[in-house]
């Protein structure tokens, strides 16, 4: 078992090596997320109605 002083140490010197993204990066990411987000729920909304209106359809001729 190591030393937890030890772990601490070793955590923070590999996390002095992490490229951080910048603000402008972060902020671009994120954009392109909710883009995205967006579209996929257009997405799965048009393929919701179709199948609704399918079912509906088909449903129609039981009864």
């Amino acid at each position: 078992m190591a030393n937890p002083f030890t772990f601490l140490q070793e955590v923070r010197s590999e996390a002095a090596k992490v490229t951080w993204p910048t603000r402008r990066e972060t902020m671009i990411t994120t954009g392109m997320v909710a883009v995205m987000v967006f579209f996929a729920a257009l997405f799965f909304l048009s393929v919701d109605q179709i199948i609704r209106l399918g079912v509906r359809f088909i449903l129609s001729f039981g009864g």
